[in-house]
């Protein structure tokens, strides 16, 4: 397989769950308020996996999708790669799963785990694989269940996150032009520790002891988890606009990760652009990790934001601390996303025969989901 001239994005697609959780059904359960999350993270309501769905389903979702905006055949895909922190299990990877329910019988297809840096990393390695000629169609997806990884009972991160997934389908182009431009990623493990989930691997897997002292949940030391992610998001951005031959002033989107408005609004003030020139769901969907990036993508091109020629920038920092940013020229036409709208939202996952997992919703949050339902007027 020849090296292409170019690798465009060809296809994109998002996938979020319809349950909404607002912040207004958080205080039932935990001490905070619409105004107390809303002034501090600009978060008003998130999205939550119902029983049946998983990482794995949503991210097949996603995929489909966005395979079928492209236009291009299944069966014709290389290589699938699934960005999350919250796979379906340790192993087999969430992206084999994948696999079989987007319908790729050539496909490789392994995971990815560079936290809410993971589309981005994602993005880069599909791309290496394309432009190198090892892959001619690759399928890039950050799919994430949150939700089922939190304390219930601690406000400081249950009020943060959302479940949803999104992708993007790389192909190799025999036009010049287009596609990636420039790329920055980063990682430092002095940061390791300050997101992070305790317990379930190698080091400490889980037992009863792990699980009674809740060591199987997110933990984040949220004050400097913020002031890292206003400098890093913003330095790594800048390199790679750079490393396009660009400059702030010539970009017409950026695309972040969608964690807190204040951080976003902080790296805004330091590359000199308005916040108009940002792409912000955070509002509706809270922070979805991996998925966050490919999400606002998926939003910003059906609202007709991004259009052919244009220069976009997306940029995502995560735990590890790590961090990424690809600047983009688009040359996808975004009319092809209502070829999206056909695609069916349940997609078929075989389980062992001999295994149920029974409801994975916590039970605080699917205490919240039955009053929620209970109270919608029929």
């Amino acid at each position: 397989m020849n090296p292409p001239r170019s690798v465009r994005i060809t296809g994109w697609g998002a996938y979020a769950p319809p349950n909404v959780l607002t912040n207004d059904d958080l205080a039932q359960v935990v001490e905070t308020s619409d105004e107390w999350i809303r002034t501090r993270t600009g978060i008003r309501e998130r999205r939550v996996a119902g029983p049946h769905e998983s990482t794995a389903t949503m991210a097949a979702v996603a995929g489909r999708r966005a395979i079928a905006v492209s236009g291009v055949d299944p069966a014709d895909v290389d290589l699938i790669i699934v960005a999350t922190l919250t796979p379906d299990h340790l192993t087999p990877a969430t992206a084999v799963l994948v696999k079989e329910a987007v319908g790729t019988p050539r496909a490789a297809a392994f995971d990815l785990g560079a936290a809410c840096s993971g589309f981005v990393y994602a993005y880069a390695t599909a791309h290496a694989y394309v432009s190198g000629g090892l892959a001619r169609h690759a399928l890039v997806i950050g799919s994430e269940v949150l939700t089922r990884f939190l304390d219930w009972t601690d406000r400081n991160t249950c009020v943060l996150f959302g479940d949803g997934a999104g992708a993007v389908l790389l192909s190799a182009s025999d036009e010049e032009g287009g596609g990636l431009a420039g790329l920055e990623l980063t990682a430092d493990p002095e940061g390791a520790w300050r997101l992070w989930i305790p317990a379930g691997g190698a080091r400490r897997p889980s037992t009863p002891e792990v699980l009674a002292d809740a060591q199987q949940y997110l933990r984040m030391d949220g004050r400097e988890t913020y002031r890292y992610a206003t400098r890093t998001i913003a330095s790594t951005a800048l390199t790679a606009i750079e490393k396009a031959g660009w400059t702030p002033e010539e970009v017409d989107l950026f695309v972040p990760h969608q964690a807190n408005v204040r951080i976003i609004e902080s790296v805004a003030k330091s590359l000199g652009i308005p916040m108009e020139r940002i792409h912000l769901d955070l509002d509706r969907y809270g922070n979805t990790s991996a998925a966050s990036v490919p999400i606002a993508l998926a939003e910003a091109v059906g609202e007709g934001r991004v259009q052919p020629g244009s220069k976009i920038v997306f940029v995502a920092f995560g735990a590890g601390f790590t961090s990424g940013a690809a600047a983009v020229t688009w040359t996808a036409d975004p009319a092809l996303g209502s070829r999206a709208d056909a695609v069916s939202s349940e997609p078929s996952i075989h389980a062992p025969a001999d295994w149920d997992a029974g409801d994975p919703v916590p039970g605080p949050l699917a205490a919240i989901l039955a009053r929620t339902k209970q109270e919608v007027p029929a």
